[in-house]
């Protein structure tokens, strides 16, 4: 545990340092332009990403030979899996890829997890035979790339993604025993000193694609249904937010796969709130569904939904009470994150 302790703490360092030098020597390389959905007024580097992946990577290859008996080998396995993901990221943020080619390199890498890891418990499916566990795996492939997708997403608030997985992943290193996580945590933290607000770089497509998935693979690794089922609902700050838009903007018969600035933590900020704020209010979301779930992991499944819903009914009260909520056509020159351009699915 004193070598894991070393380790976590080296990992940090390490990202500090990593993104620092991705900020100053690669900014020209990968900027982020402000356009007329963004709200950054000054172009801001992107690629941080880059940094607390490779930060981690030398962290957890390092670990794994030092102290295997904490690292086990299948955690290598992540950085394999994930290879093509993180390549298709920083050629995107640096010049760009079509929709298609990054749905078709995170649908490939979907497939490999699920052949590896194994289809997400869905038993009421179990009673159908072999049918019922190729809708599973189909399902699972789907739930992943949906996953990888919706944390690009979210990625638009300095602060928000890198603050809110980096307490998802805490939490999934102690409720699955997966030490190797805290390495993850760590360059995470190292790369949020330079994310949050006012940001000095932004994740870009790299980092938030591969937190994604890497999100999914842990939740493959569950030892029963009910550690699985009651571990997803942690992921609800972000992906309830991401869920919830998706749906009202095709209720509205709005086109889905149009850029827009109506998630509900980009309205919260458009009605007044700044980045620190919003990035606490789902970082305290997350905390207190994580001890929801500690407490009762049997009940947390469906209770934590519905205090979601909840909530979301209210900041919708309270977004359309304030007089600060604009119009998704104007621009509001704060910071938003380099995810949120034209070609993304949001």
């Amino acid at each position: 545990m004193n070598y894991l302790i070393l380790f976590t703490g080296m990992t940090f360092c390490l990202s500090f340092f990593c993104v620092n030098l991705i900020r100053t020597n690669l900014r020209n390389q990968f900027i982020d332009i402000p356009n007329d959905r963004s709200s950054h007024s000054v172009p801001t580097p992107r690629g941080g990403g880059m940094g607390f992946i490779i930060a981690f990577s030398i962290a957890l290859i390092l670990s794994h030979f030092c102290i295997p008996q904490v690292i086990p080998s299948n955690s290598t396995f992540i950085l394999l899996a994930l290879l093509p993901l993180i390549g298709i990221g920083i050629l995107d943020d640096w010049c760009s890829v079509s929709s298609i080619v990054r749905y078709l390199v995170q649908l490939s890498v979907s497939i490999l997890i699920v052949s590896h890891y194994g289809a997400f418990p869905q038993p009421w499916l179990m009673p159908l035979g072999t049918p019922g566990h190729w809708i599973a795996i189909v399902l699972t492939v789907i739930g992943i790339t949906a996953l990888i997708n919706f944390y690009n997403f979210m990625d638009g608030l300095d602060g928000l993604v890198a603050g809110v997985t980096a307490i998802q992943l805490s939490f999934f290193a102690i409720w699955f025993n997966q030490p190797s996580l805290w390495l993850l945590v760590a360059a995470l933290l190292g790369f949020l000193y330079w994310n949050w607000s006012p940001a000095k770089i932004f994740m870009g497509d790299a980092g938030s694609t591969m937190l994604g998935a890497t999100i999914a693979i842990t939740l493959l690794q569950g030892s029963s249904t009910t550690q699985s089922w009651s571990a997803l609902v942690i992921l609800l700050p972000l992906v309830g937010d991401a869920i919830y838009t998706l749906f009202c903007r095709a209720q509205r018969g709005e086109n889905i796969f149009k850029a827009h600035r109506t998630h509900l933590y980009q309205r919260l900020h458009q009605s007044g709130w700044q980045h620190p704020q919003v990035a606490t209010f789902y970082m305290m979301g997350t905390i207190i569904i994580g001890t929801v779930i500690s407490l009762d992991p049997t009940i947390a499944p469906i209770m934590v939904p519905f205090l979601v819903l909840i909530a979301i009914q209210k900041l919708e009260i309270y977004i359309n009470h304030t007089n600060h909520y604009q119009p998704r056509n104007t621009v509001n020159h704060q910071t938003i994150g380099s995810s949120e351009n034209l070609s993304k699915i949001s």
